[in-house]
């Protein structure tokens, strides 16, 4: 299979992944704080581990403040949930996905907040203005997305925090796409609360999920349960990460993600961009060429910034046609709406949806040639 969907999730994992799952499975096969013997304190200490390797990745110093999830959208639950309160307001942008959305609108439907929708423009400062208008006093947090899943469009994450900053509000960043892909920074960037998956450009398993707590403001918890910690206390504990960690995390997927992590460090952040999109531009430069493709943005603009990945079309034929085709030619692209309405009404696609494809460290020039003949195959069908 020539993979495209890494968007979706990143095809093939590394080695080191792989094998960190499967040596987990014997060597650390014991509850991590529940147990009292050898295996169960080497269980902790390799958890304990990856939560140092994540805490240095994105700038923060306490481990304990790194929370394993089971994916993106649980932490944005439990972040947006937890700091929501009667009568309460949030921002998110017209890019998100509905990781974001969804959670936004059930509180909006159980009448406990309600929620206003950013305009992302070309320009950074009318995006950033565009937020800061829609600030209240009743205002929470503002939360978005560091890039479009379907279009690739990123927004000024950093000018958007220091925004809500400036007004005393908290600021969530929906890493999803941009971890591991570009340069983030808790510290420096001003995020309160990161939320991002394990299994996309960090390169670990799938069921893997990370809540970074970069900030003092107390959460509600989403669930309760067993902590392997205070177990004579019928309430939830209050310290980190127990507090937000209940029942068995997933250690073979912890412990294969911080191998993930390890991957992309010693590649670099700015290598594996710069090698994705290498082949974006090339696939960009091939399809503006024929007649019946249509592209919506430009990943080659100097005045924009992208992720290294593009949403096309081909004239007169359903995106999910398309991608169909294009499997039948053993190509696996995403197409439709990919979760992410807002950014398909934005840009004007609700009707067809869009074929994406997005490249990752392993995709090789050999790929691109095979998905180009593909594409120019069905559009000259036409």
């Amino acid at each position: 299979m020539i993979y495209f969907d890494n968007a979706a999730t990143t095809y093939p994992k590394p080695e080191a992944v792989k094998n960190a799952m499967l040596y987990s499975l014997n060597k650390y096969g014991s509850n991590p704080g529940r147990g009292g013997h050898a295996m169960s304190y080497e269980t902790s200490g390799k958890i304990y581990e990856t939560r140092k390797i994540i805490s240095d990745f994105f700038g923060i110093e306490a481990t304990e403040n790194i929370i394993f999830t089971k994916n993106c959208t649980e932490s944005l639950n439990i972040v947006i949930k937890g700091l929501a309160k009667k009568g309460g307001h949030f921002i998110c942008s017209s890019l998100d996905h509905n990781a974001v959305v969804r959670p936004l609108e059930a509180l909006k439907n159980y009448g406990v907040c309600s929620y206003d929708i950013a305009k992302v423009e070309e320009d950074d400062f009318d995006t950033v203005r565009n937020f800061e208008r829609l600030i209240k006093p009743q205002t929470i947090a503002v939360v978005c997305t560091g890039a479009s899943n379907v279009f690739g469009k990123m927004l000024p994450i950093k000018k958007i925090a220091a925004m809500a900053h400036s007004y005393g509000k908290l600021f969530i960043l929906d890493a999803a796409q941009t971890a591991g892909a570009v340069r983030i920074d808790c510290q420096n960037d001003g995020i309160d609360f990161l939320c991002t998956a394990g299994h996309k450009g960090l390169y670990g398993p799938m069921g893997t999920g990370v809540l970074i707590l970069n900030s003092n403001e107390r959460l509600n918890t989403l669930y309760e349960g067993g902590t392997g910690s205070y177990s004579a206390v019928l309430s939830q504990p209050e310290k980190y990460p127990d507090r937000f960690e209940s029942g068995t995390v997933n250690v073979p997927g912890i412990i294969a993600l911080g191998e993930g992590v390890r991957f992309v460090s010693s590649i670099g952040i700015e290598n594996i961009y710069r090698n994705e999109q290498k082949h974006i531009i090339s696939i960009y430069e091939a399809l503006r060429g024929i007649p019946q493709i249509v592209l919506y943005t430009n990943p080659v603009s100097m005045n924009e910034r992208f992720m290294p990945l593009i949403s096309f079309n081909v004239q007169g034929i359903h995106s999910e046609d398309t991608a169909s085709r294009l499997a039948d030619d053993d190509i696996a692209v995403r197409a439709g709406l990919h979760c992410a309405p807002l950014a398909h009404k934005t840009y004007g696609t609700t009707d067809t949806g869009t074929v994406r494809i997005a490249p990752s460290i392993f995709t090789q020039e050999k790929d691109v040639k095979l998905l180009l003949t593909s594409i120019v195959k069905i559009a000259k069908a036409i």
